[in-house]
């Protein structure tokens, strides 16, 4: 058997990078040419030396595509050999991984330049969490602050929906020797969603541990810059995803927002009850009542109460936090978010007016809790 560097090349050929959907080769990660060394002594085994690339050290792919690369390289070499009896043990492969970028920043290093982190949180789907995140984000940008918002529900996306930015797509730029992702800008308001990065047609089948990592990305692999509030949008109940941003951020203080609905309430103390944790004790800033009553149009001195009456105000009360605003059901919120024009962008209506009086509320306890607490830690460290 004979092995020459185009064999292996071939070989790597074969294996697909699931980052590009192209080869290893079309995707320009073989970094050099591969290094073969003949046996020295009768029955020593080939040695293959090869250089992938990656574009940074937490690629998700990386693992996977190792492995492939070495069977294909150990299939290849069996298959130049002419023996189909002979062990793929005959060649010893090696496969050194370096990377485009330089390494991301350690977890309390992350996002240096940002000074409040608030997670919008609900114990259950269907209360209008990302409704609240969106018109808070904006409201606070209307009030002069620096704004990030990131769409962390890697499911079930919605904000780009929201700012009527679906067809838009991030690029990278090129900072302190890494490749950061640039957020969209729309609305005073920087924003990622991994709904920029897939279809907004297919469903994300993707196992916690992809899910995380892409979520670890769009955090410390963006370029956020100098922010006044970060808000993280994150998905209904408590989840892996809930336990990543606790283990990766230093979380400012949490808002839950739930309905009036008894259902709601008490999906929205386990909520409360997740954040209060020993382990992970991050302040509650506050309960936002979303659809507290419903309001027709053409009766807008009327209120209905379809969930209840000052549910939230009860549960702010027992658990001794601050009900920060009670959202009305108003058809034209649904409307704005739909077409990409959240009420928040308008002090001129009654809805527009109660987030702008929303975002100043959460200013205010946002400055009481960093005046009377000190930061919050994350979990898992010291």
């Amino acid at each position: 058997m004979a092995l020459y560097p185009q064999l292996i090349i071939d070989a790597l050929a074969t294996v697909v990078y699931a980052g590009t959907k192209k080869n290893l080769v079309e995707s320009g990660m073989v970094a050099d040419t591969p290094a073969i060394a003949a046996p020295q002594e009768e029955g020593d085994p080939w040695h293959v030396k090869v250089v992938l690339e990656f574009p940074r050290d937490t690629d998700p792919f990386l693992k996977s595509t190792v492995k492939a690369a070495e069977a294909a390289i150990k299939y290849y070499c069996k298959k130049e050999s002419g023996d189909r009896s002979q062990e793929s043990g005959e060649v010893d492969v090696e496969i050194i991984t370096e990377f485009k970028s330089a390494p991301r920043p350690e977890v309390g290093q992350m996002l240096p330049c940002v000074k409040n982190i608030i997670a919008v949180s609900s114990g259950k789907g269907g209360v209008g969490k990302s409704t609240v995140s969106a018109n808070l984000a904006i409201a606070l940008a209307r009030l002069g602050y620096r704004v990030g918002l990131l769409d962390t529900d890697i499911f079930g996306p919605s904000m780009p929906k929201m700012f009527d930015v679906e067809d838009e797509r991030p690029y990278a730029v090129k900072k302190d020797g890494r490749d950061l992702i640039c957020p969209i800008e729309k609305y005073g308001v920087k924003l990622l969603s991994i709904g920029f990065f897939v279809s907004p047609t297919t469903a994300t089948l993707w196992r916690g541990g992809m899910a995380t990592s892409a979520l670890k990305q769009l955090i410390a692999d963006a370029d956020w810059g100098e922010l006044d509030y970060f808000i993280l949008d994150t998905p209904p109940g408590t989840s892996d995803i809930h336990l990543t941003l606790l283990q990766t951020l230093p979380i400012t203080g949490a808002i839950i927002v739930s309905t009036p609905q008894q259902v709601a309430l008490a999906d929205a103390r386990k909520g409360i009850d997740m954040y209060r944790n020993d382990k992970v004790n991050v302040p509650i800033l506050g309960l936002i009542e979303n659809m507290a009553w419903f309001t027709p149009a053409e009766l807008p001195e009327n209120k209905y109460y379809i969930f209840g009456k000052e549910g939230c105000k009860q549960l702010a009360e027992e658990m001794n936090v601050p009900l920060l605003a009670q959202i009305p059901l108003v058809q034209s919120i649904c409307d704005n978010g739909d077409a990409g024009t959240p009420a928040a962008l308008s002090s001129d209506t009654a809805t527009g007016l109660a987030f702008i009086n929303l975002a100043q509320a959460v200013v205010t306890v946002v400055n009481r809790r960093n005046k009377e607490q000190p930061k919050t830690k994350i979990v898992g460290t010291k």
